[in-house]
């Protein structure tokens, strides 16, 4: 028999709050989270807005000395990690360790300790580099050192499929319950890519936004007006747990994930496949696997990243997945007020998608002012809607053509 696998805690740090209740109460405020970068300086820079976090310490959660040896996506995935466990009340002394996994995934791992380290290879030398370059910036560190900060001794390794890398993560950790292999898993999507060489990569891909005198306006999904996603960093971390395990313990589960969709567009690297036929196909697997029917589904946290092409193609999925369904279906783009968090995103949403079952609530698309006739859907425009919800999707899509949709329900035995 296949295990049901629920949510039993959330950790979240992202550009408007450090922690799952700040962050949920400015979401469902409408409260952005981006302003002109400030870690370093970004005159000259074609996209000089970012959601940063600049109040995060990673101090008030971990040691000093283990901290100065992380790069800052780990240290999101260390704290994110500990606030899940902690709502959770996973208590790791009482678990069989090897029966716990971590999947924690990043899009681009520890690039600003590798973008300062090549600064060090230059004015320095090749002996001045850092004995902890390589561990502080290879993908699969964030989660390899939240198992050694945890104990948790089941499978650890990183899923990597760009902006998808934190919904695949969560996908893959529910299989790996649902086939007996685990009880219980750590998983979601870090990132920290707000720095020089990451910036300028993504301008020169024209993908960022060059809005700099509205920073907190820029982020626009499905306007007519978006010109580029915002840059953001954070995390976003769940426990997840078989029925049996959760039961045992007397946890109470915030939403069972009941199904996960991936697929690929094989079309093109950064542009998502004509129609949105290749993230229709995950919507409907995850509906599928759930057994959702389209006119069950109360809201869609969509990817939204405010891109020309992503707002258009994704709505256009949407309608083909759920069919005349998807008028009656509240979506929202969050994206609107964190930025896009790259390989961290599915995971944030993914925790913003359980919460709005919790707290019966679905955050707004801030800075939808003037809709795009090709953006057609109820996007829950600049205000919070509240009231029962039961079920949500969580769409996440990835440069080089990754899909992938979160199907979460509110708890039943």
């Amino acid at each position: 028999m296949t295990e049901r696998v629920v949510v039993t805690g959330v950790g979240l740090i992202t550009p408007v709050g450090v922690d799952r209740a700040t962050t949920w109460k400015n979401l469902v405020d409408g409260k952005s989270g981006i302003e002109q970068i400030e870690s370093f300086d970004a005159e000259g820079f074609e996209s000089r807005i970012a959601g940063e976090i600049p109040e995060f310490d990673p101090l008030e959660r971990l040691e000093r000395k283990a901290s100065r040896r992380l790069d800052r996506f780990s240290q999101f995935a260390c704290v994110a990690s500990l606030e899940a466990m902690e709502q959770a009340g996973l208590d790791m002394e009482k678990e069989d360790a090897t029966r716990v996994g971590v999947l924690i995934g990043s899009g681009v791992g520890g690039i600003i300790t590798l973008s300062n380290q090549f600064d060090v290879l230059r004015e320095k030398g090749p002996t001045r580099v850092s004995p902890f370059l390589i561990p502080m910036m290879l993908t699969d560190l964030a989660g390899g050192q939240v198992s050694m900060l945890i104990g948790a001794k089941g499978p650890n390794f990183a899923v990597v499929s760009a902006c998808a890398t934190g919904a695949d993560s969560i996908g893959e950790a529910k299989a790996m319950i649902e086939r007996g292999d685990i009880d219980v898993a750590i998983a979601g999507g870090t990132e920290a890519s707000v720095c020089e060489i990451a910036v300028a990569g993504f301008s020169a891909c024209m993908a960022l936004s060059k809005n700099n005198d509205d920073p907190q306006g820029a982020s626009r999904p499905f306007d007519a007006e978006r010109d580029g996603f915002v840059l953001g960093e954070g995390a976003g971390v769940l426990v997840l747990e078989s029925i049996e395990h959760a039961m045992s313990r007397g946890a109470e589960p915030l939403a069972e994930l009941a199904g996960y969709g991936a697929t690929s567009d094989a079309f093109h690297v950064t542009q998502p496949g004509p129609g949105g036929v290749g993230a229709a196909r995950a919507m409907t697997i995850a509906m599928k696997q759930a057994g959702v029917s389209p006119d069950e589904v109360d809201y869609i946290n969509a990817h939204g990243t405010s891109t020309p092409l992503n707002d258009k193609t994704e709505t256009e999925a949407m309608k083909a997945a759920f069919g005349d369904a998807v008028t009656g279906v509240p979506v929202s783009s969050t994206k609107s007020m964190t930025g896009h968090l790259l390989g961290a995103a599915g995971g944030v949403e993914a925790a913003v998608s359980v919460m709005a079952i919790a707290k019966s609530a679905i955050p707004p698309t801030i800075n939808l002012q003037n809709p795009d006739p090709e953006c057609d859907l109820d996007y829950t425009p600049n205000l919070v809607r509240r009231g029962v919800v039961r079920t949500t999707m969580s769409n996440s899509l990835g440069f080089g053509g990754h899909n992938a949709s979160l199907l979460f329900k509110s708890f039943e035995d």
